[in-house]
């Protein structure tokens, strides 16, 4: 399966909203990782000093400190070890010489920040760099990339209660999504989500994000023929009921996605009418996602909005709401499980009610 790119602002939301002090990035060879820290550095913590390493293969691997550019060697490879092991022989005076003392000075540097990049077996080797890293850990908030092996010097740092880790080799718990698309349209006077926005049918957004490779499984739960019809003909999976409320497309919703998936560790319910939402705001939902967890989308000013991600511990409630009920009933009554996450643009909470509204944000997307 390809691997999936995180988008960086869409981690830093979530990285946000989780309070933690540290964020660490790890996962499996070609996820990215490198790639995504690099993205992160200028929004997060830009002018931050690092510490990186460079692999040269059947040769040898460095360690370089940003500041000074001074370079030392951590590992020699040695072709006597069997290919399916690390072949890379620690060298110690390159941890003790180089590492060490740049973790120091990095430790008692100004910046807020430090860069790590990357953390990986043969840092297991040096009793004195594991304990200059946790300082580090203890006196800067961390950006780190760190292999995903099976050490105790890496597995104790991915444990640390202050840390926010994203393995890109799964970044979300299973999560289901279900594309709310029963409105009846009374105030635009027809079927709004078949209506042109931009060249397509003004669902067409909301079913590009629920098929976001982030997302475990999806259902379109409709009352339209042709909400129906354009979800067959593009392979998407869909319910097509005639039930009258809002609890209704909620319960046949999370339903039929728990008959597939009984694991699911969270649904998220998007609106089939925010044309201009972002994947960037559906993977920081994803992100922020946790069994006992409420995550909304919220405006600048902390209003919230929609999309709703709820953790697996709501669904029972979500299951039994109330006739004319949403899911709004269920946050209300848990406010100290609901986290915000900040969309990228308020435009992205907008829905369509009306003629005017969909005109307004066509408008939008011309400027």
């Amino acid at each position: 399966m390809p691997v999936y790119r995180l988008t960086a602002s869409s981690m830093i939301s979530s990285f946000r909203v989780s309070g933690k002090r540290h964020l660490l990035l790890t996962g499996g060879r070609g996820t990215g990782k490198t790639t995504l820290l690099r993205a992160l550095v200028p929004l997060l913590c830009p002018g931050a000093q690092e510490i990186t390493t460079a692999a040269y293969p059947a040769d040898r691997v460095e360690i370089r400190e940003s500041v000074g550019g001074k370079i030392a060697v951590i590992g020699r490879f040695d072709p006597a070890l069997s290919p399916g092991e690390n072949r890379m022989r620690p060298v110690a005076d390159g941890f003790l010489l180089l590492g060490v003392p740049a973790l120091h000075r990095m430790a008692a540097g100004e910046s807020e920040w430090a860069v790590l990049d990357e953390l990986g077996y043969l840092e297991n080797s040096c009793p004195e760099f594991r304990q200059a890293v946790e300082a580090l850990l203890d006196a800067k908030r961390v950006l780190a990339v760190v292999r995903k092996q099976d050490t105790q010097f890496l597995t104790a740092l991915c444990a640390r209660q202050d840390a926010f880790v994203v393995d890109l080799d799964a970044p979300a718990p299973d999560l289901g999504c279900v594309v709310m698309a029963s409105g009846l349209g009374r105030r635009f006077g027809g079927n709004k989500l078949m209506a042109d926005f931009c060249g397509a049918p003004l669902i067409a957004n909301a079913l590009a994000l629920a098929a976001l490779p982030l997302l475990a499984c999806r259902i379109v739960v409709t009352r339209s023929e042709e909400v129906e019809a354009l979800c067959n003909a593009q392979g998407v999976p869909v319910l097509r009921h005639a039930q009258p409320y809002r609890s209704d497309t909620v319960r046949l919703g999370l339903a039929a996605l728990l008959g597939k998936e009984p694991a699911l560790r969270g649904c998220l319910f998007l609106p089939g009418d925010q044309p201009l939402l972002t994947q960037q705001s559906v993977e920081a939902l994803a992100l922020a996602a946790a069994p006992d967890a409420i995550v909304r989308l919220c405006a600048a000013d902390g209003t919230p909005g929609s999309p709703v991600l709820f953790g697996a511990d709501y669904f029972s409630e979500l299951l039994h709401l109330p006739d004319g009920r949403g899911g709004n009933a269920v946050a209300r009554a848990h406010p100290g499980s609901v986290c915000l996450v900040s969309a990228r643009n308020d435009a992205e909470l907008r829905d369509v009610d009306t003629r005017e509204d969909l005109n307004q944000l066509r408008q939008l997307t011309n400027r």
